[in-house]
């Protein structure tokens, strides 16, 4: 790639996506080709955050799901989400997830396709404990790393291969030491600057996200409204990416066409509901249908610009 090419910036639209289609599936595929997610997120005071996720990553498209969360929730969890399997891990005294637990994670990352670790998660020294015990296990799979995991960085300082961070403003300004205005002020040159430094996908989030990848590309989508700034809806756009993913997109693409999915539910509840008050858990099943409206052509997949 060219210093030129390096610089461009591929809006998201829909002629965008159409020419960046996600891996097409047979009709005789099976869940296993639709690759296996698992979502490590919630905690005793936060469950939700795990079924949103977890919720999300099937619409998106996964065959198999496994849920890890700490062993408080992990009742509650399975009964309210049946499809998946559903791990109850030892648990901090903050509430997060002891890092001795990783152990009992190792087999089903193994055979997993994507993972995201984050939504939901308490405690956070014992979260990025746990973050950098699992970092070698990540290798060769989709990561995708939200809410507190993603302050791994400040201890691993580089990815040794690619994720997926999710970070909008406020979290980008603590991750980075930056003024969260300056950050605001020039989103397209942070989320390069870092997505590079860190070797990893950056998704900068806000009414304006920016997608950069380590290699300089760059995405940016415009659009979404203010009913999805509301609890829980990151949530659901981390499950989708990760959904995505693990049925075979690169990170860059399911992070793309995971901010297009999400932007386009929140504008189809806005409308149908009103501009605020539709709730997270209603998202998913709304990305669903915009999914079906954006696979048009079914073609390999390519990566635009």
């Amino acid at each position: 790639m060219s210093a030129a090419q390096g610089r461009e910036i591929t809006r998201l639209d829909d002629d965008a996506l159409r020419c960046w289609p996600l891996p097409s599936l047979d009709d005789d595929a099976d869940k296993e080709a639709r690759g296996r997610v698992v979502v490590i997120a919630g905690s005793r005071e936060v469950p939700g955050a795990a079924l949103l996720a977890a919720t999300a990553a099937l619409r998106a498209g996964a065959g198999k799901l496994v849920i890890a969360t700490v062993a408080s929730a992990a009742g509650a969890i399975a009964i309210a989400m049946p499809e998946a399997r559903v791990l109850g891990l030892p648990e901090t005294r903050g509430g997060g997830f002891d890092p001795d637990s990783v152990r009992q994670l190792e087999d089903v990352i193994r055979t997993a396709s994507g993972v995201l670790v984050g939504p939901g998660m308490m405690d956070g020294p014992a979260t990025v404990d746990l973050m950098a015990a699992l970092a070698p296990w990540l290798r060769g799979r989709a990561a995708v790393l939200d809410a507190g995991a993603m302050d791994v960085i400040e201890r691993l300082g580089r990815f040794e291969e690619p994720v997926l961070l999710t970070p909008h403003a406020g979290e980008m300004a603590h991750l980075t030491g930056l003024a969260k205005d300056a950050i605001q002020d020039d989103p397209v040159q942070v989320a390069r600057e870092f997505a590079h430094k860190w070797n990893a996908v950056v998704a900068l989030k806000g009414a304006q996200t920016v997608i950069a990848a380590p290699d300089g590309q760059c995405w940016m989508h415009d659009g979404g409204n203010a009913g999805l700034a509301t609890s829980g809806s990151g949530d659901t756009l981390a499950g989708a990416i990760a959904g995505l993913a693990a049925r075979g997109a690169t990170l860059e693409q399911a992070c793309a066409w995971g901010v297009v999915l999400h932007a386009r539910a929140g504008d189809q509840l806005a409308a149908r509901l009103g501009p605020v008050g539709y709730l997270a858990r209603e998202i998913p099943l709304e990305m669903l249908a915009v999914l079906r409206d954006l696979q048009k052509v079914e073609q390999a997949p390519r990566r635009p610009g």
